[in-house]
């Protein structure tokens, strides 16, 4: 994808309802385009773990989630290896056992997941279930197309996604960092004490009592900001 291609694709994501929305949107799109297809997911690797960006309008509860917990199935082979896994009747599959009869029984017969190259993770696949044995053969090159034309898209949503969270780690640190400080500087005023020890003693109250500094500050801080506080004073 071109830089220019690129920022408006960026631009757009922006401006949507939602990165979520917009991926819901994409597999909703892919179950058009691909012959066969009745449900579409997006599997990605995040933190040592797969999980499922989004998932298609009538995506049948558990599919993917099932094979993340089993540590195997068509989703999981494709975005570990890096190779396309089709099974076109489940009923006469082996490789996945426990996976298998838990897609039967939820009326998904054939599946075929595609890998995606995503910038930045381990693994990801578009995954494609149907409901009739054999069904997804016939769209297995429109659905290398398709993940071949919509892996930027992905890859650009979960840059955004790697952005935003940036952003929140930053205001998270620096919000704890002014919350800190001010605990500080009331123990400071309180106790007479430099801010090396004022911060000593807020370190050794959290460790006793198992509370994050952050929220221990936070919680001597509204103490003293209370109306009844000042009344008192």
């Amino acid at each position: 994808m071109s830089s220019e291609a690129s920022d408006t694709l960026d631009q757009a994501m922006v401006r949507s309802s939602g990165l979520d929305t917009l991926l819901r949107d994409l597999t909703d799109r892919a179950v058009q385009e691909v012959p066969g297809a009745d449900a579409c997911s997006i599997t990605v690797r995040r933190a040592d773990r797969l999980l499922t960006l989004a998932g298609s309008e009538g995506m049948p509860s558990g599919l993917d989630l099932r094979q993340y917990e089993n540590g195997s199935g068509p989703c999981v082979d494709a975005a570990e290896t890096g190779e396309e896994q089709y099974t076109p009747d489940l009923a006469e599959e082996s490789r996945w056992p426990s996976y298998t009869r838990y897609a039967l029984a939820a009326g998904v017969s054939c599946v075929l997941a595609v890998p995606i190259a995503v910038e930045g993770e381990s693994g990801a696949a578009l995954n494609f279930y149907g409901v009739r044995a054999g069904t997804l053969y016939t769209g297995r090159d429109a659905a290398r197309a398709f993940a071949a034309r919509t892996g930027d898209a992905i890859d650009v949503a979960l840059r955004i996604e790697r952005r935003r969270q940036s952003a929140a780690d930053v205001r998270t640190a620096l919000l704890s960092r002014s919350v800190i400080d001010q605990a500080v500087g009331i123990l400071m005023a309180r106790e007479r004490i430099d801010a090396r020890i004022a911060l000593e003693r807020l370190r050794r109250v959290s460790q006793d009592r198992n509370v994050k500094l952050r929220d221990l500050c936070s919680q001597l801080v509204a103490r003293v900001s209370a109306p009844d506080s000042r009344r008192r004073k």
